[in-house]
């Protein structure tokens, strides 16, 4: 009977998110992850500033580049992967997720509210002396 909790991979052989026994293999995956931070970091600075894409294309390419460097964050530091010891750290970030969204969410509702029923700043206001 084989052990649940055994890797498919073979042995030596991890998953990004995967824990190790080895040192070298664990500073590997954070070096990995370091250097494809960094460089979307860089990549993200260079489409803002030099020009390489349509004007309007700049924020939907930064939005890909932060969704990207969100999941390398994800997987090379967070260690979330789909094994099944990760079900409690992947609920808990949809449930983070779930929480910023509600408050971004409240935040422009409040916002809009009150810009819609704010006294046009164009009249001008009797002040009694």
């Amino acid at each position: 009977m084989s052990d649940p909790h055994s890797s498919p991979l073979p042995h030596g052989d991890a998953a990004p998110g995967e824990e190790s026994d080895s040192f070298l293999s664990g500073f590997t995956t954070y070096a990995i992850g370091l250097v494809l931070s960094l460089a979307l970091t860089g990549i993200s600075f260079w489409v803002a500033s030099a020009g390489v894409l349509w004007g309007p294309g700049i924020p939907i390419g930064l939005f890909v580049l932060a969704i990207a460097q969100m999941g390398v964050q994800l997987v090379f530091f967070l260690h979330i992967t789909t094994g099944p010891d990760n079900t409690n750290n992947v609920l808990a970030l949809a449930f983070g997720i779930l929480i910023v969204f509600l408050i971004l969410a409240g935040s422009l509702w409040i916002m809009a509210n009150v810009s819609q029923n704010m006294m046009p700043m164009d009249q001008p206001i009797a002040m009694p002396f």
